[in-house]
């Protein structure tokens, strides 16, 4: 069995999903096995080269995970012929001057979104891609979740009829950075470094949206920011100038209406993070991370509203579980195996920079829904 090397320069590591989901659990452990096995026997083999801005934290990475290569020079990793892939997961506000450098340096490019903080700045970077022939994909990881695979297949199976509505709930409390670390970077809370829950998860809300239920085609939001002041990395109180929690409502084609909170200002009370009610005219289904339930037109109770007595019933206990049927990939890991299927087989790639911008796209309606206090209208984007 041959093994076949492919370099893939990544950017970004050192950020907590760029390491965690994207080198540790998917490309790291696509080589700790032996590399990605292809229908021809051959096994792709991944060597990333490490590449950011700080020495102390790409070397520190490198040696704990047995990476022989770091560099602080962007220009010169996409100089090098012999790695034929760029990753980016910086700051959102880095991503699109150096992704069109990566693009002029003849790399196949896949990164995190959104993919730029315009519709314009994306579309440019999609025409660039393609006029440069080379790959392109964008991260829609939420697609390969257990739980929304499995909602996927409920879907497809027609068990739902008419669908009718979707209701979203995202979010946990994020700590102020005084008495306990924040969980997320600073430059989430500042607008003008593009932070803000609006631009970061209404591009994952667009492509759950359209590849699940149906294309949207407006969108009304309002937005807030919850928690005025924080503490940054260093323990420095300052000023919070970008949005912390979104309320959405979006039409859809065929008529289904989704709603969808999103929000770094909750504190959980339900299974997972992020939960997905989906009610149809024959079934409903209630998906999160991980699992899927459903409740037929057939097992629907007659519930009865009486506020003058107490709740006897067990209202959960009435869904059933849509079963595994099978093992589910790290989501991460899973879309990379297609997106590396793609550039050495030229396997088809779903979720293209246009995927890219139509989240872009919807990120730039809800601000302007928020900020001009109406529905906005998001016309189709053509491949």
């Amino acid at each position: 069995m041959r093994q076949e090397r492919i370099g893939i320069i990544m950017n970004g590591v050192t950020g907590r999903m760029g390491l965690n989901q994207h080198l540790i659990r998917s490309i790291l452990a696509i080589r700790d096995e032996g590399g990605l096995l292809l229908p021809d026997g051959r096994r792709l083999l991944p060597d990333p080269i490490l590449v950011g801005r700080s020495a102390y934290k790409l070397e520190e990475i490198a040696k704990r995970h047995g990476i022989n290569r770091w560099s602080m020079n962007l220009e010169e990793c996409l100089a090098n012929p012999d790695d034929a892939i760029y990753f980016d997961s910086q700051v959102t506000s880095r991503r699109e001057e150096a992704v069109t450098a990566a693009i002029e340096a003849g790399k196949h490019v896949y990164c995190e979104k959104p993919l730029a903080v315009s519709v314009d700045g994306a579309l440019r970077l999609a025409k660039l891609a393609d006029k440069a022939g080379v790959k392109q994909g964008v991260v829609q990881d939420k697609l390969f979740l257990p739980g929304l695979l499995k909602l996927k297949r409920t879907i497809d199976s027609g068990f739902f009829g008419r669908i009718l509505s979707v209701r979203c709930d995202f979010g946990y409390w994020v700590f102020e950075g005084d008495w306990q670390l924040a969980q997320r970077p600073s430059w989430n809370y500042r607008k003008e470094e593009d932070g803000g829950i609006i631009l970061d998860m209404f591009a994952h809300w667009r492509y759950v949206l359209d590849h699940l239920f149906g294309r949207v085609t407006a969108v009304s939001c309002t937005g807030a920011t919850h928690i005025p002041h924080r503490f940054d990395e260093r323990g420095k109180d300052y000023a919070c100038t970008a949005d912390d929690s979104a309320y959405g409502i979006f039409e859809l084609e065929g008529g289904i209406v989704a709603q969808i909170n999103s929000s770094w200002t909750t504190r959980v009370y339900r299974d997972e993070l992020f939960t997905i009610q989906v009610d149809g005219t024959d079934g409903s289904a209630v998906a999160g991370l991980h699992e899927c339930k459903v409740q037929h037109r057939i097992n629907t109770p007659r519930p009865t509203w009486n506020p003058d007595i107490p709740n006897t019933v067990d209202f959960r206990a009435q869904w059933q579980d849509v079963p595994d049927n099978g093992k589910f990939a790290n989501g991460f890991r899973a879309q990379w195996e297609l997106f590396l299927r793609h550039v050495a087989l030229d396997e088809p790639f779903p979720h293209s920079f246009v995927d890219g911008a139509r989240g872009v796209q919807l990120a730039v309606a809800g601000l302007q829904s928020w900020s001009e206090r109406r529905w906005i209208d998001v016309p189709s984007l053509l491949e």
